[in-house]
C-alpha cells in the first residue's frame, strides 16, 4: 500500500512540476510563485 501511495505521490509531484514549468514567468508571478519555487510548491501540494 505504501509503495502504491508513494508512486502516486511521485506522479502527482512530477505532473505539478511539469505544469508549473510550462507556465510563463508572468503567469507564475500572478500566482505568487517564483520559478525557483516550483519544486517546493509541488512538494507542498502533494504532501511530500
Amino acid at each position: 500500500m505504501n509503495i502504491t501511495r508513494s508512486l502516486n505521490n511521485w506522479r502527482k509531484y512530477r505532473q505539478t512540476v511539469n505544469e508549473l514549468g510550462r507556465m510563463s514567468d508572468r503567469e507564475l508571478s500572478d500566482l505568487g510563485i517564483g520559478r525557483s519555487d516550483i519544486r517546493r510548491v509541488a512538494r507542498t501540494a502533494v504532501g511530500i
